[in-house]
């Protein structure tokens, strides 16, 4: 019995001594985390990757190119260049259109059908609705990433500038 409660008292101890010796230890923040957090957390997928991690990973590996978000603009490719210590370059038109305002989805309600289709395309899951009933856009949540627009089978998506974020 007692040498149960030595036993158990000394890996006690041990386990302490443990956790003491590593929770001290800095934690270094990965590249991948470095650069995934310059990104604009659109996950539109214009940079040809899965979204913004994905993107980041591809950096990290020297696999893509600082130039690849046209949500980011030319910001987010100085920022990554700065980073990533290389040459800023503008963003590659073939990646699309940097835009000039922050813009949002909005449904036209009286026109929305209710397929899902958008809800189903959104990768931030900012459209609520249900199926036959219209649906709409938390503009909080959208991200502009148009994603919602193609799938939508009576064109009923617009994109709007983003309303003024109260801060």
């Amino acid at each position: 019995m007692i040498t149960a409660l030595v036993t158990i008292i000394i890996l006690a101890a041990l386990a302490g001594v443990a956790t003491v010796a590593t929770a001290g230890a800095p934690k270094e923040i990965s590249l991948v985390h470095r650069i995934d957090a310059l990104l604009p957390q659109t996950q539109c997928r214009r940079c040809t990757f899965a979204g913004c991690r994905p993107y980041a990973e591809a950096i990290a590996q020297g696999a893509a190119d600082i130039n690849q978000c046209p949500p980011g603009g030319e910001r987010t490719a100085k920022a990554l260049a700065g980073l990533m210590g290389v040459t800023p370059k503008p963003v590659g038109k073939e990646y699309g259109v940097v835009p000039d305002y922050p813009a949002v989805a909005f449904i036209e309600e009286d026109a929305c059908i209710g397929c899902t289709k958008c809800i189903q395309a959104c990768p931030v899951d900012a459209i609520v609705g249900a199926s036959r009933h219209m649906h709409t856009v938390i503009a909080a949540d959208c991200t502009g990433c148009e994603l919602c627009i193609p799938p939508c089978p009576v064109d009923c998506i617009v994109m709007r500038p983003a309303p003024a974020v109260v801060r």
